[in-house]
């Protein structure tokens, strides 16, 4: 069983967005090809892999936004991609940020494989993953910069709702035990599988 909605969900949900796009280019800065091979916090994939990831999914959340509908079909990858993932994120990110921010996104509802979604909850989903995806860069880097308090901890509110603590897998390792002095940013990371500690 899945934790019920907020009453109300963060009316935030923009600036959580802008905050986490924000963030992960930040971290991803520190890439250069030399580190692509480096292992992240998710256990089977290198930089490389991670930033694909990321990218197909900055894409898809581009997609909602533009046309009001994602495909489950992931585009194949272009050849930017595949020289330069680091850029291809920030192209993509800019892409999102511009799309959401921008006179279009007034949409109510964004249809996926034909169920509606509300786009305030397709944005704050966006802004978990973005988020926790430049942490995980961060760390790959060696750079290991939290996600800022604020946005942790307004991720920290809606990650239950989006996640639920059981029946995760494959998607998300289950949470990560930390202390109760443990700041936002860990907290965050531990409850989506990953160990702050490693």
């Amino acid at each position: 069983m899945t934790q019920a909605a907020p009453t109300a969900w963060p009316a935030h949900d923009a600036q959580l967005l802008e905050q986490s796009i924000g963030y992960a280019l930040g971290m991803v800065l520190a890439v250069t090809p030399v580190l692509l091979s480096r292992p992240t916090p998710c256990s089977e994939w290198d930089l490389r892999m991670l930033l694909r990831h990321a990218c197909e999914s900055l894409a898809a959340f581009g997609e909602g936004i533009d046309a009001g509908r994602v495909g489950l079909d992931p585009a194949a990858e272009d050849s930017a991609l595949a020289a330069d993932p680091a850029r291809a994120f920030r192209d993509r990110a800019g892409h999102l940020l511009d799309a959401w921010t921008g006179p279009g996104h007034q949409r109510q509802v964004v249809e996926i494989a034909g169920c509606p979604l509300a786009a305030s909850v397709m944005a704050a989903a966006a802004a978990l993953e973005v988020a926790v995806h430049g942490w995980d860069i961060s760390r790959a880097c060696g750079q290991r910069q939290p996600i800022p308090r604020a946005l942790a901890t307004g991720l920290l509110v809606i990650a239950p709702v989006l996640v639920p603590r059981t029946g995760r897998h494959p998607l998300f390792a289950a949470p990560v035990t930390t202390g109760d002095t443990a700041e936002p940013s860990d907290r965050l990371a531990a409850f989506l599988g990953r160990s702050p500690a490693a």
